[in-house]
């Protein structure tokens, strides 16, 4: 996980000399121990693949080096999609952010995702929660989830099941 998230930096971060904040903003992530998600906002037309290939390239030499092996780590080609609708978006970060909950431990403290930044406690400067979080800003539910006080009320206690949104 530690080379995943100084790849994520790496590549993310404004300040790095290999950034690709120009092109694309990451707005939610979350490493698992299989597989990761990564919700970002792409800025340029090739944003994505530039991160993608950038990330998928850096890890897999990482990795093959660290345990002398060769060949493609990832299975197959990564899944990417636009995102036409508000609830989508939301549901798409809900999601990602509850990706942990079948792991042992509170998932609520899993280090391995930005949900504890969108909480206030984890300060990563390469992660843009804020086009998520406004939704959830004015102390009123929002028009989207009228029972939804806050983002963590929308991840946490929302009824409906965001696979069922998403066409999972």
């Amino acid at each position: 996980y530690r080379v995943f998230t100084y790849l994520l930096e790496k590549y993310l971060d404004q300040k790095s000399a290999n950034s690709l904040a120009s092109e694309v903003k990451l707005l939610a992530y979350c490493l698992m121990p299989n597989h990761f998600h990564i919700l970002v906002h792409q800025l340029s037309k090739d944003g994505i693949i530039k991160l993608m290939r950038s990330l998928g390239t850096s890890y897999s030499m990482y990795f093959n080096k660290r345990y002398e092996r060769s060949g493609t780590l990832f299975q197959g080609v990564y899944k990417a999609a636009i995102i036409e609708t508000e609830p989508y978006f939301l549901h798409l970060s809900r999601y990602i952010h509850l990706n942990p909950r079948d792991l042992k431990g509170d998932w609520r403290e899993y280090p391995h995702s930005s949900y504890k930044a969108y909480l206030g406690g984890d300060k990563i400067t390469w992660l843009y929660p804020a086009p998520i979080l406004d939704f959830f800003k004015e102390a009123k539910p929002s028009d989207l989830f009228p029972k939804a006080l806050s983002y963590q009320s929308f991840v946490e206690d929302y009824s409906q099941d965001s696979k069922e949104k998403l066409g999972e």
